[in-house]
Parts: structure tokens; C-alpha cells; sequence
């Protein structure tokens, strides 16, 4: 369906060269880390003879949007149970969603909380027994699985890697496919104390500008400067503050040279105009 082909873009910041691997890039509407944790899954249901994918998201989701496209590919069903209201004209992303055949289910945030419940889950399956339930993000071991094949070859050279943490699938994939010599740091877009018992990883809890889907006027200025000088750009949510957190690192004195970063760039750039609209920025 999708083939994974490394790009690599080398910016440098204070004297420093580092690596960007683009999974934006890999494509145009399954793009960033999202395919690598929707591959196994959707193989998965295949296997189980499932004619369709069940999922969860926000109403502007980048999970949301790939699931759609990824299950058109395979010529699989799929529901998304989305959080929020109804589609509305200005929403892009589950407009986008709708037309590759994703059909919704509009539920209240205080019933979607409970989608990780074994009740409200098995409640789910006996509805949908021909539905395979993915959970929101592709947090699953299915959707780690696939993050164990974003490093590759192309990025052995780099001893240390950095990624965004959401719901924690990519970081927990990365982490489990390091080599010894490599070390991950994990940028938690949340504002929770996250933590992690991998060897040779760690999650950095101080650059969540507020919180998922936060922002301060500090990021979006660094946003602008860094896509005007790398020509790369970035999402609100995940990648600004991933490098911004890279650039502040490298200013502290704690990333040097030596270290050989690699900036793993997961996409999500979708969800820029909905994000925009909603936040009335003007860019």
C-alpha cells in the first residue's frame, strides 16, 4: 500500500548539524508516524476477517484523518467515534475523512473518557462484532509494533533521537528498536508527568506550552523562524515543540555536537488549518 522510503534533511542550529527524518513525507494523507501505526492494525483485522476498523479521535485528529484515507487503501470500512460535535463546514479534517468513507459516531467527552474501559469496549464489539477496534492514536501493541520501523539503516549514525509524545505508541516503538549506542528523548506534548521504564529513554515534561493543543505566543514565533530558515514545516500540536525543544537543549548546553541529533518529524500538518481557523491565527 505504502512504501517507506527515509528522507533525511540535515538542518543545523548553532554550529550543530541535525538530522530530520520526514515521515511527513512517506504521504500526502497518511503521513507522518500515523501509517506506521495503522499498518499492523489494519493487517490485523484483515487476518481476523474483519470488514471494517473502529477508531477514536478528536473532531480535528491527524489519527482521524489517516485511519480514513489508510482503510480506503485497503478497502476497508471504517467508523470513527468522534469526540465533540458534528461535522461543520469549517472542519477540514472530518470533512476530508467523510468523503474517503469514514462514517461517524458523535459521542459526549464524558462517554468518550470511558473509551478505554473494558465495559464500553466490549459493549462496542458486541455492536460492531465485524469491526476491528483500533484505540485512539493506534496505541495499541499493534501500533508500537510499526513504530519499531521508523529507524532504519539511514539513521544509525545518529547516537540521539528525539520524537513528540502523545499517547506514547511512537516513543514506545522507537525506544524498542534503539541500538545501543543511540539514546531517545520523548518531547510530552501533555501537561501530565509522563515516565517511561526503557533503558536508554527518557520524556521531557517542560514543553507543553499549557498543554495538548496549547500553545504561547514564544512557540509560534519559533514555528515562523523555523520553517522560514529550514524550509520544513511543522504542526502546532506535536513538532513545534519538539524542536523548539531540541533548539532550547542545544542553547542550554546540553546537546552538543557529539551527541548527533535526529529530530523525528511525525506530520500531522492536516490538522494546521483547522487549528488556525479554531485559534484565529493569522499566518
Amino acid at each position: 500500500m505504502i512504501t517507506y522510503n527515509p528522507i533525511i534533511n540535515t538542518i543545523n542550529y548553532n554550529g550543530i548539524d541535525i538530522g530530520v527524518l520526514r515521515l511527513d513525507l512517506i504521504h500526502p494523507e497518511v503521513s507522518g508516524n500515523k501509517w506506521f501505526k495503522l499498518k499492523y492494525n489494519i493487517i490485523q483485522a484483515q487476518l481476523e476477517g474483519k470488514k471494517g476498523i473502529i477508531t477514536f479521535g478528536g473532531a480535528y485528529s491527524n489519527h482521524i484523518a489517516a485511519t480514513a484515507f489508510a482503510c480506503k487503501l485497503a478497502n476497508v470500512k471504517c467508523i470513527g467515534i468522534i469526540r465533540g460535535d458534528e461535522v461543520t463546514e469549517e472542519n477540514h479534517t472530518l470533512i476530508e475523512a467523510q468523503k474517503n468513507g469514514m462514517q461517524f459516531i458523535f459521542v459526549s467527552r464524558s462517554l468518550y473518557k470511558q473509551k478505554d474501559s473494558e465495559e464500553y469496549l466490549n459493549e462496542l464489539q458486541n455492536k460492531y462484532p465485524e469491526y476491528f477496534i483500533v484505540p485512539e492514536g493506534g496505541n495499541n501493541e499493534l501500533g508500537i509494533k510499526g513504530c519499531e520501523e521508523i529507524l532504519s539503516i539511514e539513521t544509525n549514525k545518529y547516537n540521539t533521537v528525539f520524537c513528540a509524545c502523545g499517547t506514547g505508541a511512537t516513543f514506545k516503538g522507537i525506544a524498542n528498536s534503539l541500538h545501543s549506542n543511540q539514546k531517545l528523548f520523548g518531547i510530552n506534548v501533555l501537561k501530565y508527568e509522563a515516565a517511561t521504564d526503557k533503558l536508554n529513554a527518557t520524556i521531557l515534561n517542560h514543553y507543553h506550552f499549557g498543554g495538548y493543543a496549547k500553545h504561547t505566543s514564544e512557540l509560534l514565533s519559533f514555528k515562523s523562524n523555523f520553517e522560514i530558515t529550514s524550509n520544513i514545516p511543522l504542526d502546532y500540536v506535536y513538532t513545534s515543540k519538539l524542536c523548539f525543544a531540541v533548539f532550547n537543549l542545544i542553547d542550554k548546553g546540553q546537546i552538543t555536537s557529539q551527541d548527533k541529533p535526529l529530530i523525528i518529524h511525525s506530520g500531522g500538518l492536516q490538522g494546521n488549518l483547522g487549528y488556525e481557523s479554531r485559534y484565529k491565527l493569522n499566518v
